[in-house]
């Protein structure tokens, strides 16, 4: 009999967002995969929960996708995790999906933190529909992105580094109108957590002097 791949989510900050049904599944895996074994022991030491780690990352290969379907395929359950939120979106989690899914094994979801929701729902533009992008290309392609941004009925929502966070914002002026709406969500569900609204002329005076630093959720009205 194969095991089940369990897609579990993990806080995007705050440790206490780990969910019971979460904490439950991990400590019942026979093996944790996870995009970096030290970020994730911080989690698992914080629960006392202490299981055998695999780290499977965006530059892990067909070898680390083998030996967790070699798990599998023996019975034995894994869960997969990401550093933050709900793996498989914008990290590399989708290529074990596929590959499990490939080999017959039984997916079982287990729904928790996700940086895309969290920041829509506090962001107070629309969200009754919502085009998410991840990531935006870092050079080619960028045009494209915000003529699509520009050209969209509804709320788009998307992941910025904070050394392209103000590039971004400056570039956004040249393709929108000046009253758009724009949310810049930093550091979601930590200490330092803030939601910056704005307009898109003026959202670059609302962030605080000096070098921006943290994780950003950009959210266009």
């Amino acid at each position: 009999m194969k095991g089940n791949l369990y897609i579990i989510a993990t806080p995007i900050g705050n440790l206490a967002d780990l969910t019971f049904r979460a904490k439950e599944v991990l400590e019942t895996v026979n093996l944790i995969a996870c995009e970096d074994t030290r970020h994730s022991k911080i989690l698992l030491d914080h629960y006392g929960i202490k299981k055998p780690l695999l780290s499977f990352h965006s530059h892990s290969g067909q070898m680390k996708v083998d030996k967790v379907l070699a798990y599998l395929k023996n019975g034995d359950d894994v869960a997969l995790i990401s550093d933050a939120g709900t793996p498989g979106i914008s990290d590399p989690g989708y290529v074990l999906i596929q590959a499990a899914l490939e080999n017959n094994i039984e997916i079982i979801p287990v729904p928790g933190a996700s940086a895309v929701i969290t920041a829509l729902c506090a962001s107070g533009l629309p969200t009754d529909k919502f085009l998410y992008l991840g990531f935006l290309p870092v050079k080619k392609g960028r045009q494209t992105v915000f003529k699509k941004i520009a050209g969209s009925e509804h709320t788009v929502v998307f992941y910025e580094s904070p050394h392209r966070l103000l590039k971004t914002l400056a570039q956004l002026k040249d393709f929108l109108k000046p009253e758009t709406k724009i949310v810049v969500a930093k550091e979601l569900t930590k200490i330092h957590e803030t939601f910056f609204r704005g307009t898109v002329s003026d959202i670059g005076k609302k962030l605080p002097a000096g070098k921006p630093k943290g994780e950003y959720v950009i959210m266009v009205g």
